[in-house]
């Protein structure tokens, strides 16, 4: 009996860790602080760490190979009392189907970071209540991750990590700290989940469906289809960039792929890239040097 009890627990152990979904790693990077005791820098990266690697996000099972690789490096500004003030750039990728590449999926400095930890404070996540700017951050970022790379599998399957983000930015807005309220700028937390939730940007996460799943994912079978599919999944974004010139997305997007996209092009079997390149050059004019160094 007490054998088949032990076994009980272990299974249960086996399930939840199995159930975890995120493969990150959390960098707290104090260089910029004038602290001589770096020990709690030290237990924070630590703390962040084993919250998002143990954290259970969704009702997902996941194996390890499956979980999603992420980074998150704090750039630390200042530190005084408790106090916290920070850059946090939040990365995530995704294996691409039958290779040994992973794809970039974002790549996202967020410069509104201001929280407070104390050393050793537990960090608990309550998907009903606010607990702390930190947790609510790290959060936040977690479902989008999660959603960015359930839209690359599954057109529009994201949605529902995406409600999970909003509810954690309506429940932070009770802090008074910036980033998840829409007078807080155009390019914050609050108008990232308020645009992967709208309509009115749909095209960009077409895109991500279009581009990863029915693109790279079979370039190592028919390269020349794969490239094709990605070049009209590009072109996608045009009418998104016609109706909204400024686009949150469209820089999300390119800021993640554009080192990829001029790789991908530079090599391989050529294609007829010119239409391409002109709707490049129209919707990311920022990344123009780019573009140029293309010649398929």
């Amino acid at each position: 009996m007490r054998n088949f009890i032990t076994f009980l627990i272990a299974m249960a152990f086996w399930d939840s860790s199995n159930a975890q979904e995120l493969n990150a790693q959390v960098i707290v990077n104090s260089d910029l602080v004038n602290q001589t005791n770096q020990q709690i820098f030290k237990t924070l990266e630590r703390s962040l760490n084993e919250f998002m690697n143990t954290q259970v996000w969704t009702n997902q099972e996941l194996l390890s190979q499956e979980k999603i690789t992420c980074s998150f490096v704090f750039n630390l500004t200042g530190y005084n009392n408790d106090q916290f003030e920070a850059t946090l750039q939040v990365q995530s990728q995704r294996p691409v189907f039958d290779s040994n590449y992973d794809t970039p999926i974002l790549n996202f400095l967020d410069r509104d970071v201001v929280f407070s930890y104390q050393e050793f404070q537990p960090l608990f996540f309550n998907q009903s209540s606010f607990e702390s700017n930190l947790v609510s951050l790290m959060s936040f970022y977690a479902f989008v991750i999660l959603g960015l790379d359930a839209d690359t599998f599954v057109e529009n399957g994201g949605s529902e990590n995406y409600e999970r983000a909003l509810q954690v930015v309506n429940l932070a807005q009770v802090t008074s700290r910036k980033g998840w309220r829409p007078s807080d700028g155009t390019r914050n937390r609050f108008w990232m989940i308020d645009n992967l939730r709208s309509n009115t940007f749909r095209e960009y996460r077409q895109t991500l469906y279009q581009y990863h799943r029915k693109g790279l994912d079979q370039m190592t079978k028919v390269p020349l289809e794969g490239k094709e599919t990605i070049m009209e999944a590009i072109q996608g974004l045009e009418p998104l960039f016609l109706r909204r010139p400024n686009a949150f997305l469209l820089q999300i997007f390119f800021d993640a792929k554009v080192e990829e996209i001029v790789n991908l092009f530079k090599e391989g079997p050529k294609v007829e890239f010119k239409s391409t390149e002109a709707v490049l050059k129209k919707i990311a004019p920022f990344f123009g040097s780019r573009w140029k160094q293309i010649k398929a």
